[in-house]
């Protein structure tokens, strides 16, 4: 399965692992904390890693395809992402 990644596939897959681990370890502890008000501050703190994750992750999908696309079509992509990201955190 892992046999020969791309150097950037094998970033993205690092980083949605320590990610999807970051998620259990949260689970975790709100099952031990075991109080509704402690289980919102471990979730709302997930609140800050999702997004970190989306764009290092992006990033590194993008830089891996530098020769693949246009500098226009890059802008698109990041312009895309931050405009996800604006609608998800904006009220």
């Amino acid at each position: 399965m892992f046999s020969i990644l791309e150097k950037a596939v094998l970033g993205m897959v690092i980083l949605r692992l320590i990610s999807g681990s970051i998620e259990i370890t949260a689970a975790l502890l709100m099952a031990k904390a075991n109080e509704l008000e402690k289980a919102l501050i471990i979730n709302s703190s997930l609140a800050i890693v999702g997004p970190l994750i989306l764009i290092a992750t992006t990033f590194i999908g993008l830089w891996g395809m530098t020769d693949k696309l246009s500098f226009t079509k890059m802008m698109w992509i990041l312009t895309g992402v931050g405009l996800i990201i604006y609608g998800v955190k904006s009220n």
